[in-house]
């Protein structure tokens, strides 16, 4: 049985340690059998990406850092064979910043971006995750953290037949 977290991080700033929300999607058996999303108060106050995903400071103030929600987190993303992100190599180097930047070790599994898988199982060009979803007919309500993750994670199931059951996490 194949069990992986579809995961889609916003973040606050430039900095990849700046996560403001993350969505998380557990699929066992190619099938949904969890999902949640937290809102983490970033390092710093400053917000250049309000306009994108909508989250401001005042939100996010009172809510746990990273560290504070990475026993959260942690237990989520335990058991898992592989991560699956849009553009992947943008979330995994969101976790990897924010794990360094409170000395917690990074997660093991590897990641594997949907945005290769759609052009691998469909050819689809271009790959924005609007694009992919409008092909699949998957909702999506575009940088919320969860519906991100929820659209990757179907994609991943979408795929599974066509790309991931015949090659290994790794070569994708």
């Amino acid at each position: 049985m194949t069990t992986f977290v579809a995961l889609d991080f916003e973040t606050a700033d430039r900095d990849r340690d700046s996560a403001c929300s993350i969505g998380l999607v557990r699929v066992e058996n190619n099938q949904v059998v969890d999902s949640t999303h937290y809102l983490i108060r970033p390092p710093r106050r400053q917000f250049e990406f309000t306009h994108i995903h909508g989250i401001t400071w005042n939100q996010v103030m009172n809510q746990p850092t990273f560290e504070q929600r990475w026993p959260q987190i942690a237990d989520f993303l335990a058991g898992t064979d592989f991560f699956v992100a849009h553009n992947a190599s943008f979330d995994r180097s969101v976790l990897y910043a924010c794990c360094k930047a409170y000395n917690i070790p990074q997660p093991d599994p590897e990641f594997i971006c949907t945005v290769q898988l759609a052009r691998k199982a469909w050819n689809i060009r271009p790959t924005k995750l609007p694009n992919v979803c409008e092909y699949l007919g998957i909702p999506l309500k575009h940088h919320d953290a969860l519906s991100d993750a929820e659209a990757c994670a179907q994609i991943a199931i979408a795929a599974y037949p066509l790309v991931l059951a015949k090659d290994t996490a790794k070569t994708l």
